[in-house]
């Protein structure tokens, strides 16, 4: 009797504990929560103001900078992969396209035989890599997300994947039309 009544408790336990589970707003998923503040200058009542001391930061910078050779698994987006006869010269294009696009986000060339490969971006998680995928996706249809050995990302900026809009022309190949970008 002890066994059954005992068994029915883990049991209630266990379910209130699955049906507690957190549940996480994807509307808020790699933003920064120093951004998410209230404040004044964003239209809100109130202001927030926060105060670190100048040694926690000193020390969080030592250690990104004597950690920095070091990788950690986590994302990046591949918007290249292929084995054709161009394949080198179109992942080299594919860099410098992205580059001109996206300044200030990483771009990692790679070949593996046959394949000559190209990824950027270095995340933590899979949704903050989601973010970059659907913004280059206009660029390169193709992009997907891989699972890698990536360098520590930076925790400190806010990045924004939008594309740099120059003049823009059209070029055609003769499988498919190419939006290259004139600087």
């Amino acid at each position: 009797m002890k066994r059954f009544i005992v068994s029915i408790i883990a049991v209630a336990c266990a379910l209130c504990s699955i049906s507690a589970q957190e549940v996480v707003d994807s509307s808020l998923v790699g933003q920064s929560i120093i951004n998410l503040l209230p404040s004044r200058s964003k239209g809100s009542a109130a202001d927030i103001n926060l105060y670190q001391s100048q040694q926690v930061k000193q020390n969080l910078d030592r250690f990104v900078e004597k950690n920095k050779d070091r990788v950690i698994s986590g994302y990046r987006v591949r918007i290249f992969f292929d084995n054709k006869q161009n394949a080198r010269s179109a992942s080299e294009a594919a860099v410098e396209t992205f580059k001109k696009h996206y300044r200030g986000v990483e771009t990692y060339r790679s070949y593996q035989s046959p394949f000559f490969k190209v990824t950027v971006g270095d995340f933590r998680t899979k949704s903050d890599a989601m973010v970059l995928l659907r913004s280059v996706k206009n660029l390169f249809p193709s992009a997907f997300i891989v699972k890698e050995a990536i360098n520590y990302p930076s925790t400190d900026r806010e990045i924004i994947y939008e594309p740099d809009e120059p003049e823009l022309t059209e070029t055609t190949d003769s499988t498919r039309v190419e939006t290259t970008v004139l600087l």
